[in-house]
């Protein structure tokens, strides 16, 4: 497609790729220029500028140092934005602080949270969200890119330390075929031993003591004040009122007091390793 006869004004994808190519261009550079300051190919760079390729997160942010553009009108920003419309109100906004967080608290029930998640496990659920209707063949994509976007972020100097607490439904619930589903539980085993990382199962005996019934992700910042990330099926809330985060902060304590210790979690995750068929 000839990027004059694409309207930026059909899609959001479309008007990313006419912003890189107006900035290119203000600055008299070509797309070999900017694939070389982007350490992209120009082929990648051109496919981008024409929305025949969508861009990801860290096409973005390359692309933000590469123009030296800061604050809140940035490349990053607009794909958030282009996320926006298949991800759950409020969990954009949310990743854009997960990418900045010094401590990362999550409890999962159901499946394995994503930043633990394999791409072969990423991609069965996709998958499966294609063949119920939920969810487009290409969104499916975009969903497994966006978590390995997410999950590289995390890859830095200083990683975050990260809190994990699953329900036990989370390792017993069989997803994809057995090599899938070892390969996952592989691992949390693996995650487990990092020295910033603490994982709990919160087995299933401590019935009405569980103080969540829905996913929790509380993210602690650099200036050490806590947000939080709920969601429910349909919808996903964002809250950063402090009068409102502690008390899930504090639940969240109570979580990890009732759970597994570290090592008995271990012991449980692998036992669930040999009864896969």
């Amino acid at each position: 497609m000839n990027l004059k006869d694409l309207d930026p004004d059909s899609s959001r994808q479309a008007a990313f790729g006419a912003r890189l190519r107006s900035l290119r261009e203000a600055r008299g550079w070509t797309q070999d220029d900017l694939a070389e300051l982007m350490e992209y190919s120009s082929v990648h760079v051109s496919a981008v500028e024409t929305a025949r390729r969508p861009p990801t997160l860290r096409f973005s942010r390359s692309a933000d140092r590469a123009f030296g553009i800061e604050g809140t009108d940035t490349f990053e920003r607009d794909w958030r934005e282009l996320q926006h419309g298949s991800l759950l109100e409020g969990f954009p906004q949310y990743v854009g602080y997960e990418g900045r967080a010094v401590e990362i608290r999550l409890y999962e029930i159901g499946i394995i949270p994503g930043l633990l998640q394999t791409p072969e496990y990423a991609q069965v659920l996709a998958d499966s969200a294609v063949r119920r209707g939920a969810i487009p063949p290409e969104q499916a994509t975009e969903r497994v890119v966006f978590l390995a976007e997410r999950q590289s972020a995390l890859v830095r100097a200083r990683p975050p330390m990260m809190l994990v607490v699953m329900d036990e439904s989370c390792i017993r619930r069989q997803v994809g075929d057995p090599a899938v589903m070892d390969a996952q539980l592989a691992r949390l085993v693996e995650f487990a031993e990092l020295p910033n990382a603490v994982l709990q199962i919160a087995p299933y005996d401590i019935g009405e003591r569980r103080p969540f019934d829905l996913p929790m992700n509380l993210l602690t910042l650099p200036d050490l004040s806590v947000i939080a990330y709920a969601e429910s099926q349909i919808r996903g809330h964002l809250e950063r009122e402090t009068a409102s985060v502690l008390p899930f902060l504090t639940a969240y304590h109570q979580l990890q007091a009732e759970a597994l210790s570290p090592a008995a979690s271990v012991a449980m995750i692998n036992e669930a390793r040999k009864g896969i068929p």
